[in-house]
């Protein structure tokens, strides 16, 4: 059985509740402009500690946005393109639910 919109939404409150922390948004940003990092050089410039740091990345990782792996003793973080993709759909949904209510509207206010 295909699950409703809404509840697809509800499926991606954790990916918007981690992309909606200012610290995350500026780490994906990060990431976003200069590719894979290590825990190290995503918490230089950050003012708070690597352990904070290293939260903020697993919190990432579970909503599907990141992934890391191991070179050596460094943890290397990275984007995680599918969990965009689902954002991206999310997000063209409700684009699509705006301009049909914006369309009721405005047939409302002309007729």
């Amino acid at each position: 059985m295909p699950r409703s919109s809404t509840a697809r939404l509800l499926g991606a409150v954790p990916v918007f509740a981690a992309l909606g922390d200012e610290t995350r948004l500026r780490m994906v940003s990060r990431l976003s402009e200069k590719g894979p990092m290590s825990t190290v050089e995503l918490t230089e410039g950050t003012g708070i500690s690597r352990q904070a740091v290293t939260k903020h990345l697993v919190a990432l990782r579970d909503a599907g946005v990141l992934r890391s792996g191991r070179v050596g003793r460094q943890r290397i973080w990275e984007l995680e393109p599918k969990g965009f993709d689902e954002v991206q759909r999310h997000l063209e949904a409700i684009s699509r639910q705006w301009d049909a209510a914006i369309g009721r509207l405005r047939t409302f206010v002309e007729d």
